[in-house]
């Protein structure tokens, strides 16, 4: 059980990845605050691990608000005596996020607060947890539009997530001489809720296919399982690192489909 008394604070756990995660960690023996804008999909995730026999706390919050964002840690503190890890995985995709010149500001402002504003307010108000701990490790989930441009754009998340590596670098040289890794994960298409809904009509899950060389989605136990080795002691030596896992699609210049 490799996150043995790890205390591990993940937002998003309501569902997805976060959720994957959440029962990942658990597995391996942390005991999880399961923080979700949704109080109802927080308390099903933690409900799921304390029956599997784990330690859950469901907290709930908007992470864009600092006060909240604040008070989700200190609860998650507080329950079980401090915080080891932090997984950064809440954000939105929105449907009307697309190029510079459609995209409204509304979409950009809001896309903007939830993938990044939201991971420098959970590192703004996490940090402190992992130094009173002696150190600790920040997971960032990026995306691989982070590392990659697409002509089905999505200017705003495309943002959002290039300047959750570029924090997540930054604070990995910040801290790591206070025992702090800081690492981001850069996913490719998983089915996730979300994604599957942009995937819905056949045509346009036909266009994604041949462009990724396994030809799947990637599921959110795959993520989970880099989450958790990220977040053990036998990824010690990693930080300021990003991790695509996307199924070997930003190796790829172009792939044969016809399999």
């Amino acid at each position: 059980m490799r996150l043995r008394d790890k205390r591990v604070f993940i937002t998003g756990a309501g569902g997805g990845i976060g959720r994957a995660s959440a029962i990942k960690c658990a597995a391996e023996g942390a005991a999880v605050i399961c923080a979700d804008i949704s109080v109802p999909a927080a308390e099903r995730t933690a409900e799921t691990l304390r029956e599997a026999g784990a330690r859950a706390l469901a907290v709930t919050a908007d992470l864009t608000d600092a006060d909240a964002c604040a008070t989700a840690f200190a609860q998650g503190a507080a329950a079980w005596g401090g915080i080891d890890v932090i997984f950064n995985n809440a954000g939105v995709c929105l449907a009307e996020d697309a190029g510079p010149v459609e995209t409204d500001l509304t979409v950009w402002d809001r896309t903007i607060a939830a993938n990044l504003t939201s991971v420098f307010l959970c590192c703004k108000a996490g940090i402190p947890h992992l130094t009173r701990a002696g150190g600790g490790v920040i997971i960032n989930n990026a995306s691989i539009v982070a590392l990659v441009g697409s002509a089905f754009a999505q200017i705003a998340y495309t943002a959002a997530k290039g300047g959750v590596l570029a924090m997540t670098r930054e604070i990995a040289i910040m801290y790591a001489r206070q025992n702090i890794r800081a690492v981001a994960i850069c996913p490719g298409p998983v089915a996730t809720p979300l994604v599957k809904a942009f995937l819905a009509d056949e045509a346009a899950w036909l266009l994604r296919r041949k462009y990724l060389p396994m030809g799947r989605l990637g599921q959110p136990e795959e993520i989970a399982n880099l989450v958790a080795f990220l977040a053990s002691d036998e990824a010690s030596y990693i930080t300021g690192a990003a991790y695509p896992i996307d199924g070997g699609l930003t190796s790829a210049y172009v792939i044969d489909d016809s399999q």
